[in-house]
């Protein structure tokens, strides 16, 4: 499973490591990712999301339809690959 979240697209970055006598290595920076399940009221069913804490804040500000409205429209999500919990 990738590293990205479905609701606001953040993913991981690259960067250095930096040691005391400045040699740098390649790291990455991972985003803040969970498995979450949501009530969808629109569709009455449970739907699981791969989010960030800012997604999980944009969710809780906007409501769960109009953030995911927003990812659909930019293209972090697309309406199939979004699990829904039988």
């Amino acid at each position: 499973m990738s590293k990205i979240c479905q609701i606001t697209g953040k993913r991981a970055m690259i960067g250095n490591n930096v040691s005391h006598s400045k040699r740098r290595t390649k790291r990455t920076f991972d985003v803040n990712l969970f498995t979450k399940k949501f009530y969808y009221v629109e569709q009455d069913c449970w739907i699981s999301l791969k989010i960030s804490a800012a997604g999980l804040r944009m969710i809780n500000k906007v409501g769960l339809d109009a953030a995911l409205h927003q990812a659909v429209e930019k293209g972090y999500v697309d309406w199939k690959t979004i699990r829904v919990i039988a």
